[in-house]
């Protein structure tokens, strides 16, 4: 029997990380805040993909799928009921545009969105509402998750980045 390996090293940064290392260090221990104090010009190794008043477009750097991406206001917000009306109309047309760009570019057949309220439904970030964008293909249901407990992203975050920056007229 041959035997196989699958490769993602970009998955190391995730088991690895210590987590009280980052609280420690001088973030705020909100990524998305932190990112957006950063200038522009870091926007590409910070995976910030779009910045638009009053919106923040990120490549998820540890993704469901590939093509998954985080909107989320530029104002840290934890409820839905902090965000303004402008803020949540402006999150929701922006998803609206993103789906239609990931149709269109990558041929998703369909989308998981939502966003998960707080520690105990599934927030890794509670303090900053972010929508997930998942894009989804027919037949993307394979054995890797099933047996292996294993995703596998077919495109690199940086050609993801690209693909995207093109599209949203970066």
């Amino acid at each position: 029997m041959t035997e196989h390996h699958l490769w993602a090293p970009w998955r190391h940064d995730y088991i690895t990380r210590d987590e009280s290392v980052e609280e420690a260090s001088e973030s705020s221990g909100c990524f998305i805040c932190d990112y957006l104090k950063r200038p522009e010009e870091e926007d590409r190794s910070n995976l910030v993909l779009l910045r638009s008043d009053p919106c923040v477009v990120l490549l998820n750097r540890f993704p469901y799928n590939n093509g998954h991406l985080l909107v989320a206001p530029q104002r840290h917000a934890g409820e839905l009921a902090d965000l303004t009306p402008e803020e949540h109309l402006a999150c929701m047309q922006l998803l609206t545009r993103l789906a239609g760009i990931i149709s269109e570019q990558m041929s998703a057949d369909g989308f998981n969105i939502g966003l998960n309220l707080g520690r105990v439904a599934g927030a890794g970030l509670p303090g900053h509402l972010h929508w997930h964008l998942v894009p989804r293909w027919n037949g993307d249901t394979n054995f890797m998750p099933v047996i292996a407990d294993t995703k596998v992203i077919p495109q690199a975050l940086d050609s993801l980045y690209e693909l995207l920056c093109r599209n949203l007229g970066n």
